[in-house]
């Protein structure tokens, strides 16, 4: 895929990034699909669809250190531009596999910017104050015992069920966007895979504890 084209696609979306009207709940299978196949409007509301809520999950879910690295923003935007071009290699098994594996690459994107630091240290003195410096913003709400019950029990959801509790709680999505984001019918359908998720993950985290 060419740079101009993606580029397009990410000015296009940065104009409408507040949908005009309600839009029909295309799902993102069929978006990728049309993508590959090189259809630019697909493209571009792949991004629409996805760079919000990507900027205020990485702003939530990364540790406040990273932020250090690089602007959370431009970080986010980077990485969505160089997984945009691979995506002819991406297989979309199910809905929110896109999602999931966006959120994989800025993942990674961070990891490599770690360890390139690493190998060139700024030569700048470390705040002592700064006890809580590894910590996220999800973190530091539920503390780090809670956090990592919950990452335990979320990974041993479903995929579907997994996506629904990320893209509502951790992204702060509508439910317009779950059901977008998970090829549900409509809002409603979406709010009653969330409901059901949210219960299977309270009694995951429950048996953790026992």
């Amino acid at each position: 895929m060419d740079d101009s084209r993606v580029g397009d696609a990410l000015r296009a979306a940065g104009r409408s990034a507040a949908p005009a009207g309600p839009p029909g709940l295309e799902s993102t299978f069929d978006l990728v699909e049309r993508t590959k196949a090189g259809d630019r409007e697909a493209l571009n509301r792949l991004f629409t669809r996805y760079l919000p809520a990507l900027r205020r999950w990485a702003s939530g879910r990364l540790p406040r250190w990273t932020r250090d690295l690089m602007d959370t923003d431009d970080l986010v935007q980077e990485t969505v531009i160089r997984a945009v071009k691979r995506i002819d290699r991406f297989e979309s098994r199910h809905e929110g596999a896109l999602q999931a594996y966006l959120r994989q690459a800025i993942v990674n994107r961070i990891r490599d910017e770690v360890r390139r630091t690493k190998r060139s240290p700024l030569a700048t003195a470390l705040d002592e104050n700064a006890s809580d410096r590894g910590a996220s913003p999800l973190e530091a709400a539920i503390g780090t015992e809670a956090l990592e019950r919950y990452e335990a029990a979320l990974a041993r959801l479903r995929p579907e069920e997994r996506e629904a509790i990320v893209t509502r709680v951790e992204m702060d999505g509508s439910y317009q966007e779950v059901a977008q984001a998970l090829g549900k019918p409509s809002a409603d359908a979406a709010r009653m895979a969330v409901s059901r998720a949210l219960l299977r993950l309270a009694e995951e985290m429950t048996r953790g504890q026992a």
